[in-house]
C-alpha cells in the first residue's frame, strides 16, 4: 500500500523567509513556487519538500498555532552522512536542537530540530538507505 516518500509539507506564517532559509539549507532553489506553496526535490531519490504558507490552511485543513501546540508537523527523518555535522549546520543556520544526536540501535543514529518556523525537522543515519542506494549502483 504504502510505496514510499513523496511529499513531506511543512508550514509557515513567513513564506519569503521560509524560502530563504530552505534554500540556504538546501543549497538549491524551489523547483516550485507560488504565493502559497513551495517545493523543492532533493536527495538521491528526490524527494519533495513542501512549504504552505499557514493562511492557507483553511483549504487543506487545520490545526492549533505553535504557541498552543508546540513544534508543529510530523517529525520525518532524512538521512544525511554525518548527524552531529547536520544538526549543527542546522543550529547555525537558526534552528533550535530538539533532540540530541543518539543512537537509536542498530546503527541507526538520529536527531531532529525545529526550524525557525515551527516545524520539526529530523535528520539520521540510515543503514537500510545506505544499502537500498549500493543495490541501485
Amino acid at each position: 500500500m504504502l510505496r514510499g516518500l513523496t511529499t513531506v509539507s511543512f508550514q509557515t506564517t513567513d513564506l519569503p523567509a521560509a524560502k530563504r532559509w530552505y534554500t540556504e539549507v538546501l543549497g538549491l532553489e524551489p523547483y516550485f513556487d507560488t504565493p502559497a506553496y513551495l517545493e523543492w526535490r532533493i536527495g538521491d531519490y528526490q524527494h519533495e519538500l513542501g512549504i504552505l504558507d499557514s493562511a492557507y490552511l483553511g483549504e487543506v485543513g487545520t490545526r492549533p498555532t505553535n504557541e498552543q501546540a508546540g513544534p508543529a508537523g510530523t517529525l520525518v527523518y532524512w538521512h544525511v552522512d554525518d548527524v552531529e555535522a547536520a544538526v549543527a549546520r542546522l543550529v547555525e543556520l537558526g534552528a533550535t536542537l530538539l533532540e540530541a544526536p543518539r543512537n537509536f540501535g542498530h546503527d541507526f543514529i538520529g536527531a531532529s530540530v525545529v526550524d525557525p518556523f515551527g516545524n520539526v525537522l529530523g535528520v539520521m543515519q540510515n543503514p537500510h538507505y545506505l544499502e537500498v542506494l549500493a543495490e541501485r549502483s
